[in-house]
């Protein structure tokens, strides 16, 4: 079995026994990009001298006898709008090519501090929006690998890093990870800093990752947990404890509602086919719910938060640089620049309300399972795909995980999602392992 195939738990075994290097781990990922990405284009830049020359240092550090960290060793792929101080941050545009990273991000210098290698950046949509870039699916290079976090979700789907990380403010974690294959998991919103990633809205902005396991995506999410004081939304809560929460049994059977959701009919006939086989098998843990009509305008709140503050975030890039801006990201910019100050302020108002809505909703019901995407990657690579299925938990900042558990009729995978309320990641994992021990 080659290294580039373990978990990164039993790779982390493995370097803490001796048994293998770090530097033997990074050359077996730098064959596997070797070998796949000329193809596959996940990687917008990677350089292997730079990994091995950490792992090097990191193996030697080891020898030294010095305090290691829970990811000592192990590769990491970063998304192409997180900086990074030897490595440049492109944003997936033109527009920000003469703009260098001076410093480390606050989530890859929690990276570093755990022993990670950051193997490269990854390739993400132009500015993290929907204009897609060079990554094709895993599966099917005539298929898109969704995004925005698609060079992610792709090197992780294709075992050309064990872990990558990503951002979503609307779907781009849990979509390219239905569509690649992956388990892809957005915490709860504040609970991963977002100092020196590039904004597209400090309402809706959120960190993800991306992993083959769910223990390895709650291993790296821990390492990433923790109150940032140059992050104006971190929290102050206690980091949840995923790893543990993991490999724990629901303390009852887990009631899970399926919510008849406004936009259902959006679902491909064979997600539906797929959820309905989900259904019957999880009789008597699942149960149908009616969502309230009242929040039915979720998506056109959402709408009008995500280009409003597109249009400040990027107002520059709009005033200097519009010829360099693909017609998407500036029709979303122009849109953003009409909405009136009224209607902002309504659709971030009713974040509340929603919340405070989903808090009670949850007395009753372990988690919602709703799908992650529409059906499988669309054969397209000229779209990412509708986001529309993580709308609303985006919205609310609730925390999710996409499953590979399903596939569709040209045996592509399908993604279940869950999603738990807000700050309850512990319970979202605890469901997820329960989850995936019974669909088969």
């Amino acid at each position: 079995m080659s290294l580039s195939s373990l978990s990164v738990i039993e790779l982390s075994k493995k370097l803490k026994k001796g048994e293998i290097k770090s530097e033997e781990l990074v050359k077996s990922y730098i064959e596997q990009i070797n070998k796949k990405d000329k193809q596959i284009e996940a990687w917008e830049f990677f350089e292997p001298d730079l990994a091995i020359s950490q792992a090097k240092k990191l193996d030697a550090d080891r020898q030294a006898g010095k305090v290691l960290g829970d990811l000592h060793g192990i590769p990491v792929g970063i998304k192409d709008i997180f900086d990074t101080e030897d490595m440049p941050t492109l944003d997936g545009s033109e527009a920000h090519k003469k703009n260098p990273s001076l410093n480390d991000c606050t989530v890859v210098s929690k990276l570093k501090q755990a022993g990670a290698i950051i193997m490269g950046k990854t390739v993400t949509a132009e500015l993290a929006h929907l204009t897609p870039g060079k990554t094709k699916n895993p599966h099917d290079p005539t298929r898109t690998p969704g995004g925005s976090s698609m060079g992610s979700a792709a090197a992780v789907a294709a075992n050309m890093v064990p872990l990558a990380v990503g951002s979503q403010t609307n779907g781009s974690v849990i979509r390219p990870a239905s569509f690649c294959g992956v388990v892809g998991y957005k915490p709860s919103k504040g609970l991963i800093s977002r100092h020196l990633v590039m904004q597209v809205s400090q309402v809706l902005d959120q960190i993800g990752v991306f992993s083959n396991s769910i223990e390895d995506a709650a291993l790296i999410s821990e390492q990433l947990f923790g109150h940032d004081k140059l992050d104006p939304d971190s929290t102050l809560r206690a980091k949840p404890k995923l790893l543990v929460a993991s490999k724990e049994k629901p303390p009852m059977e887990p009631l899970l509602a399926y919510i008849n959701l406004p936009f259902i009919n959006e679902l491909e006939e064979d997600s539906k086919e797929a959820f309905g086989e989900v259904k019957d098998e999880l009789k008597g843990q699942i149960k149908e719910v009616e969502f309230p009509k009242a929040f039915s305008e979720i998506p056109k709140w959402h709408k009008i938060i995500a280009e409003s503050d597109m249009a400040k975030s990027f107002s520059i890039d709009y005033q200097k640089f519009k010829n360099l801006l693909s017609d998407q990201i500036v029709e979303a910019i122009e849109r953003g620049q009409k909405y009136k100050a009224t209607e902002y302020n309504e659709a971030c108002l009713k974040i509340n309300e929603v919340t405070a809505y989903f808090d009670e909703f949850f007395h009753h019901y372990d988690a919602i399972i709703t799908p992650s995407a529409c059906g499988e990657a669309p054969k397209d690579l000229k779209i990412t795909g509708n986001p529309i299925f993580c709308t609303i938990w985006t919205y609310c900042g609730m925390p999710s995980i996409s499953l590979p558990l399903l596939q569709g009729k040209n045996k592509l995978p399908i993604g279940i999602q869950l999603v738990s309320s807000l700050y309850d990641d512990e319970r979202l994992f605890r469901n997820a392992t329960w989850l995936t021990g019974k669909i088969k």
